[in-house]
């Protein structure tokens, strides 16, 4: 019999609290059932698998992630979205490291899977961000692929500690959207060629 009040949605969350705290590597449902105070083949009630359970994850969150930089680009274009979405994503893979790492971990299943509407989620967020910059149709992947690697890669290191050298990494991040924005204003379309 399930524990009164832990249903799937619950074991997801603490699943995905455990893997911010030990790292999505360290996750396993021995950890989990203890963090949740059941014993572990009751986990299996609500998630298949230890697999299952790390699916299930990156799927919360994907939409967690691609939630926060909708919500931060919002009303906003151009530098000001591209600032505002990749402060977001900072922040949220800082604060959700093992989340994130499920996220990036995750592979489609099938048709059905519910990671695929949430990887759209994300990149739709992503387009939203890139829109005020005009970019010619066929470069829009190129844009968000340059975006991802240029971000995750730095988020990814900040979050590892990987940073020691004593500049600022404020200020080094910074910089960094200033190179972007000004990389993705040269690749805009010249309005007299485009006519």
């Amino acid at each position: 019999m399930p524990r009164a009040g832990l249903d799937r949605a619950t074991v997801i969350a603490a699943g995905a609290a455990l893997a911010d705290e030990v790292g999505f590597t360290g996750l396993s449902m021995g950890l989990l059932a203890e963090r949740l105070g059941v014993r572990t083949p009751s986990l299996y009630k609500h998630v298949a698998s230890q697999a299952d359970l790390g699916h299930r994850i990156a799927v919360l969150a994907l939409n967690e992630f691609a939630d926060a930089i909708r919500d931060a680009i919002q009303g906003r274009a151009g530098r000001e979205a591209l600032v505002s979405g990749a402060h977001a994503m900072r922040r949220w893979v800082l604060e959700h490291p093992g989340r994130y790492a499920a996220g990036n971990a995750a592979v489609v299943t099938g048709s059905d899977d519910p990671l695929l509407p949430a990887i759209q989620r994300v990149l739709t967020s992503w387009s939203a961000m890139l829109h005020g910059y005009h970019l010619d149709p066929g470069q829009e992947i190129h844009a968000l692929r340059m975006l991802r690697s240029i971000l995750h890669g730095f988020a990814t290191l900040e979050a590892a500690g990987s940073f020691q050298i004593a500049a600022d990494i404020d200020d080094s991040f910074t910089w960094m959207l200033d190179f972007i924005d000004h990389g993705l204003n040269a690749n805009q379309p010249d309005p007299l060629t485009a006519r």
